[in-house]
């Protein structure tokens, strides 16, 4: 009736308006949407089989034939219970139907390799003998007694996640390749929306209220990486932030509207890993759009709602390390022939070890931070067990539930062996008594309960629910009591799963993880100057390039000077000397032998092109395109270079086989700029052949040099910085890092650096506790500042470059060190002090926070 007076107001005929209301049902028909037949929920949607290798035979019978075919390759076939594991683990992925997914991964991992780019598997999906068999996987996981049941069992319904890394610098390549092996239509990357944190809120809310864009940057970078919300609260709380709490009202509202932009949606991204595949189907299941810059297709879902909606997600992560290993590996082959596989290194190398156990362990995959760093060196790794335990350790919940000091003192036999029960000693001999992985909750509460390992997954899984623990424990004291242990094993091996079953780490994950992090250990102890030319290459590490030069440095490999006659657009490796007579600097076409061999001489480290500033990637390119040149006029005509980048590569020293010094190459540049815009000038005389003419300029000092590296290269190339500071510091009687190796536990010291990295990461007993590195130049400091020194010490940490601290030294083991630190200056201001007043003045300022120790009052000499 409604309609009809409607229509009629409107001038139609009452019979119109039912032809509108049956146009109007039939449009809300068409938007109806059937959460299953139109957007597949409640099924995964595969590939189809012909497109994984599959043929005419069904998927599980051609992953069952694929199978076999690894037993033979690997080696297995003699061994019965490999066999018998890989027709259990076919059962099961039978069970859940899941054979395509397990062809599809496999067909991606053979085609990246086929691309000749590294490719590993990462976390649970390494536990599977089918991954390992199919080349998915790389370790053994019978050997490493991994369970399938972590990965997948008839209990679990939900999709197994089987998750492989790449090279970083290649992983559009592989998207690419997926994309052409299964067609656009099956494959679509997952979009992630970027919120706002505070960072991103102080600059977006200070260009909106018209704010100097340098303090803008200034303020945004003042604030740790925290939610937009926490804003004001940090400024009250951290002593970092202090002399900009002391301003915040001149700022009006922007701190209101920073909190007020907490969380809310500030683009949407292409996920860094995730990727989409499918049958035919998924184009008319998914909303997708192009990548801005790729071109990708994406989907406009995010990786919570493509799992919500049972889309299959592979995750194709791209790792700088691999990228990093690649570039070493090329590098080795370029300069000497041999190809080197890393995947087949010998398992037990005791060159490899010794590193470890130094804990000289910078650059290295996993191990490299501070605390990783201390690790190793309390645990003493001797060999791929202990590799994968110091990764499963060193994590939060492990760190937080104590789990560390236990296991270090029975690998020591400083603490005797316990186990709850002579029956556990099986699954909890190899980490001393102390749970450490999933997999040993898992076959603890099979072995008291006898409930299977499938089972015991699933209340592993359930102990990360406060509000499923009082039944489990129930269940668990009931089946227990049951097969005959008594309530004080019960209740003492509950205590055990109960705290560590949710925090433990899974070994899987940690195996997959130590073959890289054994694999870059390898190649840094081996072929150290290709390693880190991978390094600085691919910028794989938590520290600048600077501190990774240094450490090279300090392991022998010289250091090559920039040069628009030898350098590439990324870092090489160049054989300095070598004792069958070959030229310094010439590399032979082969070479024999590892770098850090005997007899195979010793190869040095060219810095690149692409490190300096403002240079692209086509400059960078054509320079290195155009080698060799005869003299800057030929340089500056054929390569081509910008005006600010010839003037970089001059003062860093990338055109001194020109002939003139620095300050008379930059002029000659100036003149060529000239007489290439048409300005006339006079372009100054350029000496025949190779040598330019000296216009009579005075070169740059050390000091300009060493600064002009710091600003163009953003490392000090030719010398450490800490050089140039080492008198004043043996003034102050300041340890180094090479001479605090042998200080006592407890001794007060003084110590100084160039700070190469910041952390405050959770720690156990839930204070603030800022760890920071410096390097000296003869080695790292490690230092830690707890709450009760930030008040003097934070806001100097955050904000200097160059530090001075007084702190304890604190040992917990032969390779253990770290100084806890109490008191922080500014190194430059102290120098700046030191020139201005004398010494006397220096030490009155350090006079006022505390003085300084007593080593420094004894004039210790230099280091040796």
């Amino acid at each position: 009736e409604a309609a009809e007076r409607v229509v009629e107001a409107a001038g139609f005929r009452r019979d119109t308006a039912h032809r509108l209301l049956e146009q109007t049902r039939a449009a809300a028909a068409e938007c109806l949407v059937d959460p299953e037949d139109d957007l597949g929920m409640g099924a995964v949607h595969f590939p189809e089989p012909h497109l994984v290798g599959a043929g005419r035979r069904t998927a599980q019978r051609a992953l069952a034939s694929r199978a076999a075919a690894g037993m033979v390759r690997r080696g297995y076939t003699g061994r019965r219970a490999y066999w018998e594991r890989m027709h259990e683990e076919l059962d099961v992925i039978a069970y859940h139907g899941f054979a395509s997914y397990f062809l599809t991964v496999a067909q991606v991992v053979d085609d990246v390799r086929e691309m000749g780019i590294r490719v590993a598997a990462r976390g649970s999906g390494a536990g599977s003998l089918v991954n390992h068999l199919l080349g998915i996987a790389h370790a053994d996981p019978v050997e490493h007694g991994l369970l399938m049941e972590r990965f997948l069992s008839r209990r679990r319904f939900v999709l197994p996640d089987i998750d492989i890394d790449v090279e970083s610098a290649r992983r559009l390549e592989v998207y690419r390749k997926i994309i052409g092996r299964f067609g656009a239509e099956r494959v679509a990357t997952v979009a992630m929306p970027e919120t706002y944190r505070v960072r991103h809120a102080i600059r977006d809310v200070g260009a909106a209220l018209s704010m100097d864009p340098a303090e803008i940057d200034r303020v945004a970078k003042s604030f740790p990486h925290i939610r937009a919300r926490d804003a004001r609260a940090a400024l009250e709380e951290l002593p970092e932030l202090r002399a900009l709490a002391g301003r915040k009202e001149r700022y009006g509202r922007l701190w209101e509207l920073v909190e007020a932009l907490d969380a809310l949606p500030r683009g949407v991204a292409m996920h860094p890993c995730g990727v989409l595949l499918s049958d035919a189907s998924l184009l008319a299941r998914t909303p997708v759009v192009p990548t801005s810059g790729e071109g990708l297709p994406m989907s406009q879902f995010d990786k919570e709602d493509v799992e919500d909606l049972g889309l299959l997600k592979l995750d194709v992560l791209g790792v700088r390390m691999q990228s990093a290993m690649a570039h070493a590996l090329a590098e080795v082959e370029r300069t000497t022939g041999e190809r080197v596989d890393l995947d087949s290194v010998p398992p037990g190398d005791p060159a490899t070890y010794r590193l470890i156990r130094s804990a000289e362990t910078l650059g290295c995959f996993q191990i490299e931070s501070p605390g990783q760093r201390d690790l190793v060196g309390r645990l003493q790794p001797a060999d791929f067990h202990d590799l994968v335990v110091d990764i499963s350790l060193f994590r939060p919940g492990p760190v937080a539930a104590d789990m560390v000091r236990p296991f270090i003192e029975a690998r020591h036999g400083r603490a005797p062996v316990r186990y709850p029960h002579p029956d556990l000693a099986g699954p909890l001999a190899e980490t001393y008594g102390v749970v450490v992985f999933h997999e040993q909750i898992i076959h603890i509460v099979h072995l008291m309960t006898g409930c299977g390992r499938d089972e015991a997954d699933r209340v592993r899984r359930g102990l990360s629910d406060p509000e499923s623990q009082g039944r489990i424990r129930v269940w668990f004291a009931q089946h227990a009591a049951a097969r005959g242990y008594s309530a004080e094993t019960i209740q003492r091996t509950w205590g055990i799963v109960e705290a560590f079953g949710s925090y433990g780490f899974c070994k899987a994950h940690a195996v997959a993880f130590a073959v890289p992090t054994y694999q870059s250990a390898w190649l840094k102890a081996h072929h150290p100057a290709a390693f880190y030319a991978g390094l600085l290459t691919h910028d794989p590490g938590m520290y600048p390039k600077r501190l990774l030069l240094a450490d090279a440095r300090r392991r022998g490999v010289p250091i090559l000077p920039l040069d628009v006659n030898r350098s590439g657009v990324a870092h090489r490796i160049e054989l300095v000397s070598d004792p069958k007579g070959v030229k310094a600097g010439k590399a032979p076409e082969k070479a024999g032998g590892a770098e850090g061999a005997e007899g195979a001489g010793t190869w040095g480290l060219r810095l690149a092109l692409s490190d300096v500033l403002g240079i692209s990637e086509a400059e960078a390119a054509r320079i290195a395109d155009g080698q060799p040149y005869s003299s800057l006029l030929d340089f500056w005509e054929r390569a081509r270079p910008s005006r600010p980048v010839a003037g970089r590569l001059a003062q860093v020293g990338a055109l001194d086989a020109f002939g003139a010094n620095r300050r008379d190459l930059q002029l000659h540049l100036t003149e060529l700029h000239r007489g290439a815009r048409g300005a006339g000038g006079g372009q100054l005389p350029l000496a025949g052949g190779r040598d330019t003419a000296t216009a009579g300029l005075p070169d740059l000092s050390d000091a300009e040099r060493l600064s002009a590296e710091l600003g163009v290269l953003s490392m000090d190339a030719s010398r450490n910085l800490m050089d140039d500071h080492r008198a004043f510091l043996d003034e102050l009687g300041v340890v180094s890092a090479r001479r605090l190796r042998t200080a006592r536990h407890g001794e007060t010291v003084l110590v100084a650096g160039a700070k190469a990295a910041t952390q405050t990461p959770p720690v156990r007993s839930g204070r603030r506790v800022i760890f920071t590195t410096l390097d000296d130049g003869t080695g790292l400091v490690d230092l830690a500042f707890f709450d009760d020194s930030h008040d003097a010490c934070a806001h100097t940490v955050f904000h200097s470059w160059l530090l001075l601290v007084r702190g304890v030294v604190q040992r917990r083991g032969p390779r253990s060190l770290s100084v806890v630190g109490a008191v922080a200056w500014n190194l430059a201001e102290l120098a700046e002090l030191r020139a201005e007043g004398g010494l006397e003045e220096v030490a009155a300022r350090l006079a006022r926070p505390g003085g300084p120790p007593e080593a420094a009052a004894d004039g210790d000499g230099p280091d040796d």
